[in-house]
């Protein structure tokens, strides 16, 4: 038995449990419970060993391709409203985000370091304009959440963005462990 089952289901039943809690907020909404959502499935993802053998994840692109396009239905304001609305297509979020969860964790396993790379400017990339958006729109682009909430959803992102590129930039700090070993 896969042991992330136990810890994607516990993940999955807290966030249908708080449901209503969490769509209240759209920070809450949009960046806790749509990636923790999309987490649980990573955890269903088998072992590196199992991964290494599947011939259609190879170099990463075909998960990349099929996640991408779940993300990018998912950061459609009217697919957030839908899914605050409740009803299928709160159901369709439950279903379809840890499925985008374990496309992205194939393609981060099988994928070359310059996709991962591509990847990781992406969504940093996305971040900021999402944050720009969302604070500079005139207009209420969610439907459910008021202008303001929709100003702290942008913040959020902006701060998001912020912590991404720096935790990606410092991994280009780190020494190779094969230079590592010549230095000492």
């Amino acid at each position: 038995m896969n042991p992330g089952i136990p810890a994607a289901s516990l993940i999955v039943l807290a966030c249908a449990a708080g449901n209503r809690w969490l769509v209240a907020d759209p920070v809450l909404h949009v960046l806790l419970q749509l990636p923790l959502l999309a987490a649980s499935g990573s955890l269903l993802v088998p072992p590196q060993r199992v991964v290494a053998d599947w011939r259609w994840a190879a170099g990463g692109i075909a998960p990349l391709i099929m996640a991408l396009n779940g993300v990018a239905f998912w950061m459609l304001p009217r697919s957030i409203d839908g899914a605050v609305d409740g009803g299928m297509m709160s159901l369709a979020k439950f279903v379809s985000l840890p499925v985008i969860g374990a496309l992205l964790c194939v393609c981060w396993r099988r994928g070359h370091a310059l996709l991962l790379a591509f990847v990781k400017a992406q969504v940093v990339s996305m971040a900021g304009f999402l944050a720009f958006l969302y604070t500079h729109s005139p207009v209420r682009l969610c439907n459910s959440y008021l202008i303001d909430d929709q100003w702290r959803l942008g913040v959020a992102f902006l701060w998001l963005g912020v912590a991404l590129a720096g935790y990606w930039a410092l991994g280009l700090f780190r020494v190779p462990a094969s230079i590592q070993s010549e230095l000492h």
